[in-house]
């Protein structure tokens, strides 16, 4: 059972920057994909970047240009850089991995446990 640990807990005003870090407990070998995740107060959780083991990417229409998913070259931390940071960026952010690619939709096998972001304006 593979174990992620967000970190980076923020509060930061409106065209701030933030920087997320997601740790596994164990590297996933072969074929992955990881994802951020997040979910305001009353909405659905949404996907916002992944990535995958070859390092192909793709965001939400919401965040491109604002936020960049990478790795590290040992491929056991995620990271979720947030720049230009809005008040609507406010959510619980949730890192995400599997062997399947899921790309942006919410059906992945492992799951952090979550991190605030709150933007104020």
């Amino acid at each position: 059972q593979i174990q992620l640990v967000e970190s980076g807990v923020g509060s930061v005003h409106a065209g701030g920057s933030l920087r997320l870090s997601c740790v596994l407990s164990d590297p996933i070998y072969g074929d992955y994909c990881m994802a951020w995740f997040r979910q305001a107060s009353g909405k659905e959780r949404e996907g916002v970047a992944n990535i995958d083991n070859l390092g192909n990417t793709a965001y939400a229409d919401s965040v491109k240009g604002r936020f960049t998913i990478s790795q590290n070259n040992a491929k056991n931390t995620l990271y979720l850089q947030m720049d230009s940071l809005k008040p609507e960026d406010t959510a619980m952010y949730y890192c995400a991995a599997d062997t399947v690619f899921w790309w942006l939709l919410p059906k992945y096998r492992y799951w952090g446990q979550g991190t605030q972001v709150a933007v104020s304006s």
